[in-house]
């Protein structure tokens, strides 16, 4: 460790160049990897509903599909404006009644049972379909095209348009979640340490790491738009402490070497044995991401985890070159800490310890249950301002034609125009179906396939499958639509078995299911793994336990504070929150536990012991606390994507919680449990007086 330490000393001119150098292949990397705003493509593979997805792909040209709202407009300028829309390169089919009446027959021309579908108090609707799928590049810009050759009297509504401007509005908030993050992290930073300039050489250093993981992330080719939107405030937060206590150590050997090349080598010794044991849990827990189902976790925990690492990296060679470097300006603006000693908490702690055990007792069954029953949603819709023109078109549709969920039928082509037909009746006659159509019913109504023009044909049949369209009223990724989908499903059987009913309704069905799975894996994984590295870190059985209890009752707390506030939280918040609460926080249980340790192995009663890990350690988790507040809680408050805004509130509230119940419950726990301690961990067998 000390020939490490003399390394970085002896070459920090070099380190630091180097430094500056990678940022030419990070800023590479960055522009390389491509930013995915669909999470549906997060789902496996081997679900029936992928494959109906790839089967719409790669037999009908119909990768993505959106339904165009047109508002008092004519046949022949429908027609005209169709025409256009053929010709941009991804569209595989644009459909209106035009094509079937012709630009010189009037609309009443059409069945009573269709016409009524397609056509209410001036409105009706087109139907386009595009070659490449929801979130593909091609698509996204198809959707900006048909907004650029459109006007007013338009609204194009789909999942791609969703993600467009799920795009717009997450690229022109990333630079002020950086912003504020920084902002209030220098804030702390400048109450918390003694020195004007220090907070922004720190913050320098977390940020070079920040863009080495960014650039790094090319490897992945691409990563999900809420990964990109927290990544960078999540690492600031949890590998800021990591710097701090460089620092801290730095300055303490300063008093006692002769030079500050001696002061940093030690540093540097302590700062990799304390930082590599405590970021060991904190990227086994970003890891623990990865087992989930819905492959967004293996994209946050691979980019998080990576995150940690480079920032350990940094702190240990970037940030001691660059103290060194800068040491005459760090002394020549130093001033008073500001940040308190805490001594009254810490008395508090000590002196009121069972009270606080009697207070655990009381809140706990009440935090549990708010963490059980808090509600949460998957309509990604919702996560969206109402303004936005998707979302307008959505509300627009669902109100004139009640469209709101539209799934697609793939059956088998020869199945007779009859038994469709008798199926279809059936669909209809389930709560919450508005329509059907499809060929067979079209014909039933009195219009010919023959009439049908080729071109249009082909897109909704071929040699295998025949397309039927279902529009149910019910929002999406509610458990109404779910019910409804399984008993489509049966009667669908009935007729067809291998029949697959796809669209974005059975998707999100599929991702509810998924998601459930994965609330209690992802969890009971971070838990075991964060128990076995603790085991190794602390040499003890009981400790472990002690800590996870203690970080799990504030994750309670944080997850049940919404089921109370009557706030319901996106799915993917709901997911991750616990794990990263867990992985990020755990590190300030085990600062006080590895005190505690010590002080009870130099001959501390657990008294003393206690006391005075929480003297030695209080002011490093409160700042470490801080600024993971600081780094989340402006955007959390900022962003106006809710799926954004919800993890970032819950990651802020959750560092806070984490703070006061490791401050509170810990010493507590510690006092009241010595004796088991002392019996079930190594070197302290007899210490248990």
């Amino acid at each position: 460790m000390k020939k490490f330490g003399e390394f970085v000393c002896k070459y920090k001119k070099i380190i630091l160049l180097i430094a500056v150098l990678l940022l030419i292949p990070s800023i590479i990397g960055i522009k390389a990897t491509r930013i995915n705003y669909d999470i549906l493509v997060y789902l496996p593979e081997n679900i029936e509903t992928i494959q109906g997805e790839n089967i719409l792909s790669n037999e009908f040209n119909m990768g993505a599909y959106s339904v165009i709202l047109l508002d008092n407009m004519s046949t022949k300028d429908i027609q005209k404006l169709e025409d256009e829309i053929k010709k941009i390169d991804n569209v595989a089919m644009a459909i209106s009644f035009s094509d079937i009446l012709g630009s010189g027959v009037p609309i009443e021309m059409l069945p009573d049972d269709i016409k009524d579908k397609i056509y209410k108090d001036g409105a009706t609707i087109m139907f386009a379909t595009f070659k490449e799928g929801i979130s593909d590049e091609e698509t996204l810009k198809t959707i900006e095209t048909l907004r650029e050759i459109t006007d007013e009297r338009c609204k194009i509504s789909g999942m791609s348009a969703i993600v467009v401007d799920t795009r717009d509005i997450s690229n022109s908030e990333i630079v002020i979640y950086v912003l504020i993050a920084v902002i209030l992290c220098v804030i702390v930073l400048q109450i918390a340490l003694d020195s004007y300039i220090v907070p922004f050489i720190l913050l320098l250093n977390i940020g070079l790491a920040i863009l080495y993981n960014m650039g790094t992330n090319a490897f992945l080719r691409e990563t999900s738009y809420i990964t990109k939107a927290i990544s960078a405030v999540l690492q600031l937060g949890v590998t800021t402490d990591f710097a701090i206590f460089l620092y801290h150590s730095y300055m303490s050997e300063k008093q006692n070497c002769k030079n500050i090349n001696e002061a940093m080598q030690i540093a540097i010794s302590k700062t990799l044995v304390s930082v590599v044991g405590s970021s060991l849990t904190t990227i086994a827990g970003f890891l623990a991401l990865c087992s989930m189902d819905l492959t967004l976790g293996k994209d946050i925990g691979i980019v998080m985890a990576k995150g940690v690492f480079l920032g350990v990296v940094s702190v240990i060679t970037i940030l001691p070159a660059m103290i060194l470097e800068f040491d005459k300006l760090i002394e020549k603006t130093r001033h008073k800490q500001i940040m308190p000693k805490f001594t009254r908490i810490k008395k508090f702690s000590i002196d009121h310890y069972k009270l606080t055990i009697i207070a655990f007792l009381i809140i706990l069954p009440i935090a549990f249950y708010g963490y059980k029953n808090t509600d949460i949603y998957y309509n990604l819709d919702k996560s969206l301002p109402d303004t936005l023109p998707s979302i307008t078109a959505n509300t627009e549709l669902k109100e004139k034609f009640n469209m709101v969920s539209t799934e697609i039928l793939l059956l088998d082509k020869n199945l007779p125009d009859k038994t469709v037909n008798e199926m279809l009746d059936k669909i209809e006659d389930v709560d919450g179906i508005e329509w059907t159509i499809g060929l067979s019913k079209i014909a039933d109504s009195g219009m010919p396939k023959e009439v049908i023009p080729e071109d249009i044909l082909k897109n909704v049949q071929n040699d295998k499958y025949q397309l039927v369209i279902i529009n149910s009223n019910y929002e999406m990724a509610t458990d109404e639509l779910n019910s409804q989908i399984d008993e489509l499903n049966k009667i669908i059987a009935e007729y067809d078995n291998s029949a697959i009913l796809a669209g974005e309704g059975p998707l999100m069905k599929d991702m509810v299911q998924i998601c459930d799975h994965d609330f209690n894996s992802v969890n009971t994984v971070s838990i075991g793994v964060i128990f076995i590295i603790m085991i190794f870190v602390l040499k003890s059985i009981s400790l472990p336990v002690i800590l996870i209890c203690v970080i799990e009752f504030a994750i309670f707390i944080n997850m049940g504070i919404p089921y109370y506030t009557k706030t319901i939280l996106p799915f993917v918040a709901s997911i991750v929150i616990g794990t990263i609460q867990l992985g990020a926080t755990i590190d300030y249980a085990i600062l006080i536990t590895t005190k505690y340790i010590s002080n009870r192995k130099d001959g501390n009663t657990k008294k003393e012991a206690v006391d005075k890990a929480l003297g030695d350690s209080i002011g490093s988790i409160v700042i470490s606390g801080l600024c993971f507040f600081g780094a989340t809680i402006g955007v959390g408050a900022y962003s106006k994507i809710e799926m954004i805004a919800s993890l970032c509130t819950l990651m802020s509230r959750g560092a806070i919680v984490s703070m006061i119940t490791v401050i509170l419950v810990l010493p507590a726990f510690l006092l009241l449990f010595d004796k088991l301690i002392c019996k079930t961990t190594i070197g302290m067998r007899n210490l248990d007086k």
